[in-house]
Formats: C-alpha cells, structure tokens, sequence
C-alpha cells in the first residue's frame, strides 16, 4: 500500500466496499477465522519498511513484550480526558505510529453468492487490501465492519493486509478514559454469505400478562421460517409483507433475575439463523423506568474491556468476571465507553444483567478549550455520530439484556447528539435513550448525573423547589423522567465511601432508578522493571508526554483479580433482600426486580464472643418482590461475662447458575442485650518486679521491651498514607484543594515528638507533638499501670487552632517483623471504615498481614478495622501478644491495623515493588479514623463520617501469650 493521508482526517466515517450494519447472528454458514500469528512490521511515523516479524492477532502491537520488560513497538499511553496530540481537529501528528499486518489464506471452497470480511475491533483507522487492490477503509475502534470482498478472491493463496494507523481524525471522537492501545484487538473472520440467505434478523420480543410476543423484522430471500420449537411456534412468511406479529402464548419473562432465554430459528432456503429470545417489555411510564411492568433499580457496575496483559482483547475471564458481578449482587453492566465483544452480551443475556449498551463515543477532550470545536455540534461530523449509533444498534438489537442505548459517553452536547438520539428513537422505539451530557433533558428519555452529591439527588427528587444549576422549566421537565446516576462512586484505590447514603435514596423515591458504581476493574498493565521486578504500570510509567497517573486504577476489582473492600461494601449495601432486627423480630425487605424469596433459605448465628454458640434455620414465609414480612425471632438469652452477636444471613437454599447452595446473598447483625450488672470496685494494681514484663526508656518513657519482646513506641499517630479520594477534590467542595493537601500544609506528614516530662512512679509520660513552621500542638499524656497486666491510657489534647480533618487518631506500637499473624474479636473480616461498614461483622477473625492489607497499585492506607474487642499476634511459634482494648463512651472502641510499613514509607512509594523490605512490623490502635469518600472524582468525606481534632482519652491493656 502508498502512503495515502487523506482518509486519516477526513471525516468519513469509512468508505471502500463498506457493508451497512447488521445484527451478529449465528448462522450454518460457513466462515474462517483469520485469527493467529500474522506477518508484522511497525514504525514509530510514517510508512513501515523495517523487517517483518509477527504478531498475533487479535493483540494490541504496543503490549506485545512488554511482560518481559521489552517494548519493540511503542508503549502503552494513558489519558483520562487529555488528548495526547495538539487540539487540532480533524488533523494529527506526523508521529504517528502506524503497523503493516500481513498473512496469506487459501479461498474456501465455497459455493456463495458473497463473501464478506469482518473486522469486529480495530485501533484506530485501518486500510485494508486483498491481493493488492484496495477494499476499504475502517473506522471506528470498537465497532464491527464488514467488507465485500468477492470479487477479489483469487483461486489458491490470497494474500490479506491491513495497514494501521494509531492516530486519526476518530481518535477526536474516541477520547475514552482508557490506555490507548492500537492495533487489531478483536477478530477477523472471513464470512460466507449463501445464495437465497438472510440479510439481517431483528425478532424483537414482548411481554405482557403471562404471554409472550415476537414482532420480526427479517431482510432477505423468501420464503422465512421463524421456529421456537420450546413453545411448538413454527411460522412461515412466504414474503416480506407478510411478515406480522406472532402471539407465541405462556412464556417465563426474561429478568436480570430470571435470565429465562428460548432458543430460536429463522430459516430461509439458503441459510439457518440461530437466537436465543427473552421475552421483556421495556417502557417508561412518567418518571419510571420499567421492565415488565415492573420498576428497576440499577445497582451496577461501569464495564471497560481490560486485562493486565492482554488489554482489550477478549478472553473467558469475562464469564468470570460476570460471575464475580452476579456473586456481589451487581444486577446491571453499563457498557462504558462502547459495545464490549460480542460474547459479552451473550453471556450477559445468559446470567442476567440489565445492560445501558454505550456507543463508542466520547470528545472529552474538548472540555480543555471550553468545548470550542466540538465534534457533537459540528454539521460535519453528522455522518460520523450517525455511522457509530446505527453499527451500535444494529449489531446487538436483538439482546434482551439491553434495556437502554446509550448514545456516548462525555462529549459534551450539541446536534449530532440529539441526531443520534432521533435516529435511535425511530429505529428502536421501546428502548430508552440515555445520554448524561444531555443535562436538561432535551433529546433523552432518562435524567443521567455523573458523581452527584447527597444534596443534589435529593434535590432531583423532591417534588418542590429547583434543582441546582436549572430552570424552573428544565427542573420541571428533568422531574418528569426517571433518574440514573451513570457514575456515582469512584472505586479508585481505598474506597468509595457513603454506598449506603446513595442506595438508601434510591430506595426512598419512585423516580430515583439507581446507578453504576465507576467501574469494575482497574486497568493496570503488567510489566516489569529494568531488574524484571513485575508490576502492574498505569499512568506515566511508560514515559508518557502526558497523563493522568493512576486514575485508570479506579475499579473494584484489582488487575491481579484481587477483589477490594469496596466491593464486598457494595454486595452487602446492595444486597436484594433488606433484614432489620426488631426487639424480638425481624423485617425482610425484599427488593428484587421481580422474584419472591422462595430460593432463599434464614439462617441464624449465635455467637459468644464470637465463639458459636447455635445455628437455626428460621421459618420465614416467601417474601413476594416489591413487599415486606416480619418473623418472630427466638428469645435468645446472652451469654454471662461475654457479648452475645445474632447474625442472620440469608442465602441459596440450591445451587444458582452463577453460584452454589449456600452462598450469602445478604446479612444483617444485632447484640443480644446484656443484663445491667452492679459496677465492680477497683483492683488492687500490683507493680512488676524489676525483671518484669514491661521495660520503659528513662529518658523518653518509651515502651523497649514487652513480655521479652522488643517493642517501641507508643508513638502519636496522625498520619495516614493518603488514600486515592484523600489525594482526590470533590466535585461538592468549595475547597478546591484535596484532604491530602490540606494535611501536608498543617504537618501532619512531619510531626515531631517533644519528651515534656517522664513521672517514672507511673509510670506517666507527656509529649509534645508538633510541625516545623507551626504552633499548633497537641498533648499527649501516656499513663501507664504495670501489674499482672500491662495497661495503657492515652490522652490526646490538641490545641485550639487546628483547622482541618485529621486522617486518624491513635498510637503505633512498633513489634518485631516476624509478628505477621493477628487473631481477633472485633469487627471483620474486612477492613472497616466510618462511612464503609456495611460489610463488617463482629465475630472472631485470623489473617497474616498480607490479608489484613490491600496491595492497592498505588501505596496507601489499608486495612483499618473499627470496634476491636482483643488481638493476639504471633508469629509462626505462636501467639507472643495479647491486647484488648478498654470501651469509651457508649462502648465505642479503638480500631487497629497491623502493617509491614509505616504511613511515611507507603505515602514515599508509588509502588508496591518499591517499598523498602520490611524491618519491622506496626500495630496501630487507633481511637477513630477519617472516612474514605468518593473525592477521587465525586464526593468529599461526609460531616458525620470526617474527623476532626479534639480532646479524646482511651485505653488498652496489653496481656502475656
């Protein structure tokens, strides 16, 4: 192929022997797969002409080596909203990589009227030939095209290229929050289109009252068959004007929770289409988004396509993913920011997901120059919005999991927009169109917000008064549609916080349809450092000009499969049946879509002191969806001398596809209330001898030596390693600096400890902490009682002129490194926070310290967990230390983590691989922690979740193993 330049800024949106889009069908046609080790050659601009090598297809050229540390054809790139090249559109860079892709292939012996080629994912626009001769042009990164290449078949040997260039006038319009990562990366596939064969099928389906329907639209040779042999529906239309609805009688409707599916036929005299149907009625009555008649509540997640290695092409580890999805009570998958692989929608169909299917779609680069050239409102780009829409739709229209297009994704607003949004409203009227940047609601059927706050949703539904930043006439006509948070939490790194506050509003207004939590999975790319050290890399560790750091390690799940606390969060504040212990009762709320609770089985735990005491089965009625029940409860009496813990779980009373009997798909805890016992005088205290259990610096009064352990500290702990929403601005704050920020500026990352005075008889030691640069202070006063027990109180004062949140409140006990095993009685077994608790049980728990830590991809804080009753740590010998810690007020108690790394030496590393070998272990005991939020791109730390300074006291006593 010549160098030919034109077709990388015009704004066609392909051209050669294009074919128009169609729905992707099985079918008895023959095809040949394309897929393998292709001929390959690569340059960094211009035209390749190096040496061939190969590469494998389907890959993206820029990840191939990169495992084993090599990069042979460029880096990976990542931005979030920033283009990677000069704002000059339709126009990019002379550096431009482009790959040559070269392989030869036998013509099938095949007796057809046309032959097409697919390509289902290209990065970014591609030039094809056959044998020499142009085919045509591709565009479109994430959408199917097929070409016709019949006439340009040879007998024999044939040779295929396709020339690829990573820039182009599209790369405007594909500005997602992704790496950016060329090349072919789904299949290609040479079709077989048969004589008398069918064109394209649309066997749209219907629910209503029991019975089922299927209205076909069908392009192709007459006479048509349309067979559902299940419900003995055989239909022959001799022509297309024949062609009519057909009332298929009693079907099981197609839910997220009864994915029910049909298997189909449509036969024509030259080929055989296979289907899978689900019968559903999609319709928006006023402010109600419904599926059979009956509202849907999104608790979902935002899907990209991402794998540590492989990027963006696909691999089983979808099927895996879903199910992991399904287990933590995800019921809807939006599709951001395009159609994912095909097989997604198949497997989605098959397991049981609402899906919002996204157009591949997003300008958001524009935003850096107010929006000034726009594509979605320049005439020019009509052709192109509208290709993309109509290879969106056609492709996966006959999906029962799709309930809702969505027309892109952060490209601002304008005519093509509202184009597409009409084109979608005449070609599929049921379905709802979903833009969030269409923010009055002027072309779409939903009102969208992306990381609205508290305040925000509950001004959007109220009934009364004006949403901020609209008319009365714009608030009027957005109350009118059901409301869909896109995003609304930002999984980045620790995190998010105030999942409840958000499914809680969902649950108090009609017009309040849930949302998709930002996203599923982070998008870390292993590699591996100049030692062959492996990684995961995100943004700039590629040598990038510019990037958007870590941001694109926002997802619930780790690029290893690591699952994090937050998804464990989101299971249990989204979980489909709600129980609430009553004095002596319990209420069930059952918030499925459409199923009673009859596949669930009650189960009843008692605990002492997290010991076992009983489990029962409790007899609950089934629970019909949309409605309440309430059950009597046992009498359960609490246990002398302990706390006394219910927990109620319920769960699959069989095996589900998606998982087995037993699994829990909700839980809920209440204490057994303790008698009220006569207060007990105090103890006699009994000083330790000299060559007793605790041995304290005369100088600092620091604690050296613990039950013949070497221990130091305690040392004031401020400071936490900032979390990804610390280091984050939240969109509702008026400060526009981060929690992190305003802690550096007040020291709390350098305090330095001052020995005011040591009272050996104590023994009693006061402190002064402090910055450099600063005034404000704050006294610690550290009274210790050594007796047959060791027993620490902590009282923390700071001064009156602290101005900001403090990230915790505690003290660090620095032990020896082998102690690497907690045992404990507290809340677990998950790490908690003040605004992420829903997942934490009080019970019993044991973890080594990598348990107990995330090992996020970014350093920071982990592994906090609240209302700690005791703790023993050991090593592989045993337990060598026990604390437990002494109830405050209202019986709160201290929390704590046990870590490898201090705060300053996470906060220092931007990787894991690059954190120091550990020298010791730390035991934090920490009397309260800051909240987590959502700032990384959302919302700030709640007031009743934020920690601020002031005077607090509290205890431990630390015992002999």
């Amino acid at each position: 192929m010549s160098h030919v330049a034109t077709y990388l800024t015009d704004l066609a949106p392909g051209s050669g022997r294009r074919t128009p889009p169609r729905s992707r069908l099985r079918t008895d046609a023959p095809e040949l797969s394309l897929d393998g080790e292709w001929d390959f050659r690569w340059s960094a601009a211009g035209e390749p002409d190096g040496e061939w090598g190969t590469l494998p297809v389907p890959a993206h050229w820029v990840l191939h080596g990169l495992r084993d540390g090599a990069a042979p054809y460029g880096r990976p790139q990542y931005t979030n909203v920033q283009f990677p090249f000069p704002i000059d559109p339709p126009h990019v860079p002379d550096e431009n990589p482009v790959g040559d892709y070269r392989r030869t292939f036998d013509r099938p012996d095949w007796d057809t009227a046309t032959v097409l080629l697919r390509l289902d994912g290209v990065e970014s626009v591609y030039r094809v030939a056959l044998n020499g001769t142009e085919v045509g042009v591709g565009k479109g990164s994430r959408l199917v095209q097929e070409f016709d290449v019949t006439d340009l078949l040879v007998p024999g040997p044939n040779e295929l290229t396709v020339r690829v260039h990573q820039w182009s006038s599209m790369s405007y319009v594909e500005d997602q929050d992704q790496w950016w990562l060329p090349g072919i990366f789904r299949s290609v596939t040479l079709l077989s289109r048969p004589r008398d064969g069918l064109d394209d099928v649309w066997l749209r389906t219907g629910y209503s009252d029991g019975r089922g329907s299927v209205d076909p639209e069908i392009t192709g040779t007459f006479p048509v068959t349309v067979s559902i042999p299940e419900l003995g529906v055989e239909r022959r239309f001799d022509a297309a004007s024949d062609v009519t609805t057909v009332d298929v009688g009693p079907v099981e409707p197609w839910t997220a929770e009864t994915p029910r599916l049909y298997d189909a036929t449509v036969s024509s005299p030259g080929e055989t289409v296979s289907l899978r149907l689900g019968f559903r009625t999609v319709a928006i009555e006023g402010e109600r988004f419904l599926v059979n008649g009956r509202p849907v509540t999104f608790r979902g997640m935002n899907r990209h396509e991402t794998h540590p290695e492989r990027g963006r092409v696909f691999a089983e580890q979808a099927r895996a993913d879903l199910l992991r999805m399904k287990r933590h009570n995800v019921n809807a998958v939006r599709t951001s920011h395009y159609p994912p692989h095909h097989r997604v929608l198949e497997l989605c169909d098959e397991l049981g997901f609402w899906v919002v299917l996204e157009n591949d779609l997003e300008t958001h680069g524009f935003e850096f120059v107010g929006w000034r050239g726009n594509p979605s409102d320049d005439p020019a780009w009509e052709d192109v919005y509208l290709d993309r829409i109509a290879r969106t739709v056609e492709r996966d229209k006959n999906h029962a999991c799709v309930v809702m297009w969505s027309l892109g994704n952060e490209a601002g607003t304008g005519r093509n927009l509202a184009a597409t949004a009409h084109w979608v409203h005449r070609r599929d009227p049921e379905r709802p169109v979903h833009y969030e940047g269409d923010h009055t609601a002027a072309y779409t059927d939903v009102y969208s917000r992306m990381y609205p706050s508290p305040a925000e949703v509950a001004a959007i539904c109220a009934d009364s008064g004006e949403v901020p930043g609209l008319s009365a006439v714009e608030t009027q006509r957005v109350r009118a549609r059901p409301f869909v948070m896109c995003e609304y939490a930002h999984a980045m790194g620790n995190g998010p916080g105030a999942l409840d506050t958000y499914d809680a509003q969902a649950d108090a207004s009609p017009r309040h349809h849930g949302g998709f939590i930002w996203e599923w999975r982070d998008h870390g790319i292993l590699t591996r450092t100049a030692d062959g050290t492996p990684y995961y890399a995100y943004g700039g560790d590629f040598g990038e000009v510019v990037h958007d750091g870590n941001f694109v390690m926002d997802g619930m799940v780790l690029p290893d499969d690591t699952p994090t606390p937050g998804l464990a969060e989101f299971a249990a504040v989204s979980a489909p049946v709600v129980v609430v212990a009553r004095p002596g009762s319990l209420e069930i709320t059952n918030r499925y879509h459409s199923v009673d609770t009859a596949h669930l089985r009650f189960v009843a735990v008692v605990e002492d002191d997290g010991v076992m005491r009983e489990e029962t089965e409790l007899a609950v009625p089934s629970v019909p969806a949309g409605e309440s029940a309430t059950v009597a409860l046992p009498a359960w009496k609490p246990a002398p001398d302990a706390e006394t813990w219910v927990t109620v779980r319920a769960e699959l009373a069989a095996d589900a596809p998606w998982a087995a009997r037993g699994h829990v798909v909700s839980h809920a805890q209440f204490a057994v209330a303790q008698p009220a016992r006569p207060s007990r005088p105090p103890q006699q205290v009994r000083r330790a001898d000299t060559a007793g259990d605790a041995e304290f610096d005369e100088h600092t009064g620091r604690l050296r030596r613990l039950f013949g352990l070497d221990v130091d500290g305690p040392r004031l702990e401020l400071w936490r390693a900032p979390t990804d929403n610390d280091r984050g601005i939240a969109n509702d704050s008026a400060d526009r600096r981060s929690s992190e920020s305003r802690w550096r500026e007040r020291g709390l990352d350098r305090l330095v400890h001052r020995v005011v005075s040591v009272d050996p008889h104590g023994p009693v030691v006061r402190v002064r902490v402090g910055a450099a640069n600063s005034a404000r202070t704050v006294d610690v006063t550290y009274r210790w009682t050594v007796a047959d027990e060791v027993a620490l109180q902590a009282e923390i004062v700071p001064s009156p002129d602290w101005d900001c949140t403090w990230p915790r409140v505690g003290v660090r006990f620095d032990l020896p490194p082998q102690l690497r095993h907690a045992t404990w009685f507290g809340t677990g077994p998950r790490e908690s926070y003040p605004d992420s608790t829903r997942a934490a049980l009080v019970g019993r728990f044991a973890a080594d310290l990598d348990e107990l830590n995330v090992r996020y991809s970014r350093p920071q804080e982990t592994g906090h967990r609240a209302g700690l009753r005791t703790v023993e740590i050991g090593d592989d010998t045993g337990v060598r230390l026990r604390l437990r810690t002494v109830s405050g007020p209202a019986g709160r108690r201290p929390g704590f983590t046990l870590a490898a790394h201090t705060p300053h030496e996470l906060d220092r590393a931007r990787h894991p691989h690059e954190l120091p070998p550990p020298t010791r272990t730390h035991l934090f005991v920490d009397d309260a922690v800051h909240g987590l939020g959502s700032a990384a791109c959302g919302v700030e730390v709640a007031p009743e979740h934020s920690l601020w300074p002031g005077a607090r006291a509290f205890g431990m006593v630390f015992e002999a193993p």
